[in-house]
């Protein structure tokens, strides 16, 4: 296979940022970054135009890494507070996972771009109380949120009535053993 090297003109997620120079198949250059304007061949010309690239990218990522400030400054005033439902036993029913989270900040904050995977969450919280979780926003900027999980025992959970004899739940019919059965 024949390969070429292009600078990228922006940034393509599978291969880099403006100003790199990366090698690609001599196909994908020729029919789809070329063409589309996201990359220039490697010349003397091209070269040189390397260090407009270059700042363009780094303006780029100062905008990037500021928004991701502010927004890691907004998440760590957040706190919000979570309810699990409780058996009779005090057992919770469900958990809290990253996406519940990552719903609610985008809910409370009013947000379109954060990204799915933004929320830190080793394993789904299943236990009252305060909690702290991380939340990457750029790889240079992370957040901390702090929110708190209540459980609200449920009043309608109650045991289930024992059948007389054997100490075992009492069951109710099928319908159609019911209906069969009159």
């Amino acid at each position: 296979m024949a390969f070429t090297e292009v600078i990228l003109t922006e940034k393509i997620l599978s291969l880099g940022s403006e100003a790199d120079i990366v090698r690609v198949r001599r196909g994908y250059a020729r029919n789809f970054l070329l063409p589309r304007g996201k990359a220039l061949e490697v010349s003397n010309g091209s070269l040189r135009r390397i260090n407009h690239l270059k700042a363009k990218r780094a303006e780029r990522e100062a905008r990037e890494v500021t928004a991701a400030e502010e927004l890691a400054s907004k998440i760590n005033k957040l706190s919000p507070v979570f309810t699990l439902e409780a058996g009779g036993s005090g057992k919770a029913f469900g958990s809290v996972t990253s996406k519940d989270i990552h719903d609610r900040i985008v809910a409370d904050l009013k947000l379109e771009d954060l990204p799915k995977h933004a929320v830190a969450l080793d394993k789904p919280i299943k236990e009252s109380g305060e909690h702290t979780v991380s939340v990457k926003l750029h790889a240079d900027v992370a957040a901390t949120l702090r929110l708190r999980v209540d459980v609200h025992v449920a009043e309608s959970a109650q045991a289930p009535e024992a059948d007389g004899e054997s100490g075992a739940p009492a069951r109710r019919p099928r319908k159609k053993a019911a209906a069969a059965a009159e």
